[in-house]
């Protein structure tokens, strides 16, 4: 059993997530800014940590991550909302949970990205959305470049419908959506899958079942073929 500190811990993703990552041997570390979110969170099996992703230093995230194995950085301000939170939340809490993980000694790091955000920036895109493209941009750059072993997954457009746990994986995969609940099935696989590690992947629903699409991807790639299937 490992602890996993999952950053972004009240997130509708980290919430499915929880579960998940229970039900396979591991004890979540929920970190959240909220005290009224611990009753919610522990009974999905979540540790609670207070940290407060715009505020708190590196080192402060460093002891939030303290006793953790992994880290699952899916905090993210959203499309809308202001542009300085884009900032804060979407590129410095990544970088900041990158310092700490390499000050914690922690070298597994799962990062949520966005399918999008290697696309060009419409002309006319709102302040907002640019800020959001730049900062998970520059944030998944970021990451790439650390020495941890890392894995990025930039699911399609998220939706709150059930999960079917058949997705599709690869590096240039069709813009589509995705269930949070199959996204958040991802993340659990591939945490313990080595193959994973220094992959970048987009990720939408109706493929094969999450195990064969894995390593399906993996196996496109070390063959350098790195195309998607279903």
């Amino acid at each position: 059993m490992a602890r996993v500190a999952v950053v972004g811990g009240h997130g509708k993703v980290a919430r499915l997530l929880h579960p998940l990552l229970v039900r396979a041997g591991h004890t979540p570390v929920a970190l959240v800014r909220n005290e009224a979110y611990r009753r919610e969170l522990e009974d999905l099996g979540a540790e609670v940590r207070m940290l407060d992703i715009e505020k708190e230093t590196a080192e402060g995230f460093a002891r939030a991550f303290a006793g953790c194995r992994a880290v699952v950085f899916s905090a993210g301000a959203g499309a809308d909302g202001k542009v300085e939170r884009k900032r804060t939340v979407d590129l410095e809490g990544s970088l900041k949970s990158i310092e700490a993980c390499q000050t914690a000694g922690i070298k597994r790091f799962v990062q949520v990205s966005a399918m999008v955000v290697d696309d060009p920036i419409p002309e006319d895109a709102s302040p907002v959305w640019r800020a959001y493209i730049e900062a998970k941009r520059a944030a998944d750059d970021a990451l790439r470049d650390s020495e941890l072993d890392w894995t990025i997954l930039r699911p399609g457009w998220l939706t709150d419908d059930p999960g079917t746990r058949r997705v599709v994986i690869g590096r240039d995969v069709p813009e589509g959506d995705i269930p949070r609940a199959d996204l958040a099935a991802v993340i659990v696989a591939v945490l313990d899958n080595d193959v994973t590690i220094g992959r970048q992947w987009e990720l939408t629903q109706d493929g094969t079942l999450i195990v064969e699409a894995i390593a399906v991807a993996a196996a496109a790639e070390l063959r350098g073929n790195p195309v998607w299937a279903r």
